[in-house]
């Protein structure tokens, strides 16, 4: 359901939104998040979504690994995405991309589906900033690709198509390294719930500073090519 003004003056964002709890997994406003569903409950929740207004909240469980328990404890801030892309596999999986709208707080919780899946009250109000313009000014861009180099040196054996993170708006590119880079599932929470996409660059590249001084081998395969 969703009133004629938007929970918070959120026009068009529904006031009870289906969840999908996974651990590690990272959706920002903006962000393309693509997803492999197979669990007949998950299954049902994009069916039900594909027919009304195709929103399904992203969401991380409290425990790493929560979302192989039948109701985990969740944690207060998830993203709203909207599906952009879906195909049906021969097998009877559905392959779709989530594109992120706005992030929310879980003000309440509704009873279970009879299909299994859960549902939420979500509250806008804190996140209405996304459903305006990015201020990518916001980005010090010289000290996030110099963090960018740092985990993924010259001769590295790893590949990264640097003409086009060039070409890249810093806030889209802010988005698409905070969903992609394997940091851990409370580095993810940190970065959905920054205050702004300013805030979010200051995390993210803190972390990227982080990993580079673990020397730990960060994997690019089919980042940023």
């Amino acid at each position: 359901m969703t009133s004629e003004a938007g929970r918070d003056g959120a026009q068009g964002l529904p006031d009870i939104l289906p969840i999908f709890p996974l651990s590690g997994v990272l959706l920002l406003p903006r962000g393309q998040l693509p997803l492999n569903i197979f669990e007949p409950r998950y299954l049902a929740m994009t069916r039900e979504a594909m027919i009304g207004n195709q929103l399904i909240g992203m969401i991380q469980p409290r425990a790493p690994g929560g979302e192989r328990e039948p109701s985990p404890a969740v944690y207060d801030t998830g993203c709203a995405g909207r599906i952009t892309a879906f195909r049906e596999t021969d097998d009877g999986r559905f392959l779709i991309t989530l594109s992120g709208v706005c992030r929310f707080v879980v003000a309440d919780e509704i009873t279970l589906t009879d299909t299994g899946y859960r549902r939420v009250c979500p509250t806008y109000a804190r996140y209405l900033g996304d459903l305006a313009e990015p201020d990518a000014a916001a980005v010090d861009r010289d000290r996030l690709l110099r963090a960018l180099q740092s985990c993924v040196p010259a001769g590295s054996g790893n590949e990264i198509d640097w003409p086009a993170v060039e070409r890249m708006p810093s806030d889209r590119l802010v988005t698409t390294l905070a969903m992609l880079f394997p940091f851990n599932p409370g580095e993810k929470q940190a970065l959905l719930e920054a205050a702004d996409i300013g805030a979010c660059a200051e995390i993210l590249v803190t972390l990227m500073e982080m990993l580079a001084a673990s020397d730990v081998d960060v994997n690019t395969e089919g980042m940023l090519q």
